[in-house]
């Protein structure tokens, strides 16, 4: 009898070596669900743009892209969707300062979460944007934010 005892002690303890420990409970990520600024689109949908953080909202965008003023991502939103896919919505807008013109695309999820599940914005609310940039470039000039 104390041999299959001292068996199956080594059998459990090889065993927990060997897959290491527990596997750790899924944990998402840490966003600043406030809000930073909000527009209300031609359909009547509210898009609120978020603080966020490196990921998306504004922590995001305002610091990669140098967009630094609501005014820019809600004159995007404040027209038509130009492009949708499902919760996925991307607006299009022109800054236009002294004869230089630049696009503005801003991408917003119109859903509780993101697509891939990763982020919640809670019960009855809305990712809002989780970028915007402008084409063709990864940071936009400087005089859209004078």
């Amino acid at each position: 009898m104390k041999m299959i005892t001292a068996l199956t002690a080594a059998t459990v303890t090889a065993a927990a070596l060997l897959t290491g420990p527990a596997t750790p409970a899924y944990a998402a990520p840490y966003w600043n669900k406030n809000g930073k600024c909000k527009q209300t689109d031609p359909e009547g949908r509210v898009i609120p743009t978020r603080v966020g953080n490196h990921e998306l909202g504004w922590n995001h965008f305002s610091g990669k892209h140098n967009i630094r003023k609501c005014a820019i991502v809600n004159a995007a939103l404040a027209g038509k969707v130009d492009k949708k896919n499902g919760a996925r919505l991307e607006y299009w807008g022109y800054a236009l300062s002294s004869g230089r013109q630049v696009k503005i695309i801003v991408i917003a999820q119109y859903a509780r979460r993101t697509s891939d599940g990763r982020y919640d914005a809670g019960a009855g609310q809305k990712i809002g944007v989780i970028t915007a940039y402008c084409k063709g470039t990864n940071k936009c000039p400087n005089w859209i934010n004078e």
